[in-house]
């Protein structure tokens, strides 16, 4: 009980450098704690969104861009298919289902995506979730000029069923391109969490048939989104198209397609978690500087303590756990820092990707990080709970001459 009596009386006295010392450890922690679990929840979250597809068919080109293009409404397409492509692959034993999109043209930056009505009444985009309506009282007409709104995309742009739009053309907003053509909000879809929660959807025919399209290319698609009837029939599927033909490519599986983008930016993940350990080395650091430095002023003090009986262990063993305790308080204030990172990061990958991270999920880094920069302020102290051990008495209760 003396011996925290005593540190809580030190970390009082010194207050305004235990504070800016503790800060240093908290913004460590946090930064920390924020990289680790984004690194791991991105992995998770952008390799578990397929839409409730196996695998994505498009014009020849890299993989990446059709997952990118079809799953995560990012990128351009890479090119147009014929009609009759969709239908080959509708047709083929080894599908279930396949859904054609079509891409082109946007509403003020948020991208329209020609489709057809299946895509909400037959797929679900996860294990036992359908796409369902918070406001309307059905998807759009296949026939009519009519759009389904994302969660997203309907509250940034308050869009509600009745509300009229004139669609831009390109996947970039440009007042200037504006399409002649209007469509109606029919329904505005409840949150995914997913990419489509940015989306506009219209009938395929909308994009296709669009005024100002080339009425040349009214049946293309740009990708169709595939469902297996068993998996592993994707392999022949990727022999058909990818080894043995040379107009189409076959993104199977999205899964690891994404994986694949993952190893490829893995060392910019090594990157910034090189740059959170240094920040951690920096700020115990800091905790070793502050407390060193204290020391000339504490040598008194500490020879005081020791002319009343105070062992040099006991004086040894003080600095220790003030070290270890500037660090705790720096960890509880890291989770403060911890909030504020991940719900910034969490909302600008959710606008940019329609993928949501839950800042608040349990990761292990919340309970490692703080015990291992909990262990580094201790250790930090080392140096100056030396030097304290090593002070004379007589010379610092020696009168001033």
């Amino acid at each position: 009980m003396t011996l925290w009596l005593i540190v809580l009386r030190s970390l009082r006295q010194h207050a305004l450098s235990t504070v800016i010392t503790a800060l240093s450890i908290a913004l460590a922690g946090g930064l920390l704690m924020s990289v680790w679990t984004v690194k791991e929840q991105s992995h998770a979250t952008f390799t578990g969104v397929n839409g409730g597809f196996d695998a994505v068919l498009g014009a020849r080109g890299s993989k990446l861009q059709l997952v990118l293009n079809a799953i995560f409404h990012l990128e351009a397409s890479p090119g147009n298919l014929a009609w009759q492509d969709y239908m080959d692959i509708k047709t083929n034993p080894f599908v279930s289902l396949a859904i054609p999109l079509a891409v082109g043209d946007n509403f003020k930056g948020y991208r329209l995506v020609g489709t057809l009505p299946e895509l909400f009444e037959k797929v679900e985009y996860a294990p036992g979730k359908h796409y369902e309506l918070a406001d309307g009282d059905s998807f759009f007409d296949p026939a009519r000029r009519e759009a389904v709104v994302g969660s997203f995309v309907a509250q940034k742009l308050g869009l509600k069923p009745g509300d009229e739009f004139h669609p831009f053309h390109g996947l970039i907003y440009d007042e200037k391109l504006q399409h002649a053509a209007t469509f109606v909000v029919v329904a505005v879809l409840k949150p995914s969490n997913t990419p489509a929660d940015r989306v506009i959807w219209i009938p395929l025919a909308g994009i296709q048939k669009m005024p100002g399209h080339d009425p040349k290319t009214a049946t293309d698609v740009s990708a169709v989104l595939v469902k297996l009837k068993n998996p592993a029939f994707g392999s022949s599927l990727d022999q058909m198209y990818n080894k043995q033909g040379n107009r189409l490519t076959f993104a199977w599986p999205v899964a690891k397609t994404m994986a694949d983008l993952f190893d490829k930016i893995a060392w910019f993940d090594k990157v910034l978690e090189l740059v959170a350990y240094l920040v951690a080395l920096v700020a115990t650091g800091s905790i070793l500087a502050s407390i060193y430095n204290s020391m000339n002023e504490r040598r008194r003090e500490i020879a005081i303590l020791r002319a009343l009986g105070a062992r040099r262990r006991l004086i040894f063993s003080v600095i220790l756990l003030e070290a270890a305790a500037i660090s705790a308080l720096g960890m509880v204030i890291a989770f403060f820092f911890y909030g504020i990172i991940m719900s910034a990061t969490a909302a600008v990958i959710r606008s940019e990707t329609g993928v949501v991270l839950d800042p608040f999920q349990f990761n292990a880094v919340m309970l490692w990080a703080p015990s291992a920069l909990i262990t580094l302020g201790a250790l930090a102290g080392i140096v100056p709970a030396l030097k304290a051990y090593r002070t004379d008495v007589a010379e610092f209760l020696a009168p001033a001459s």
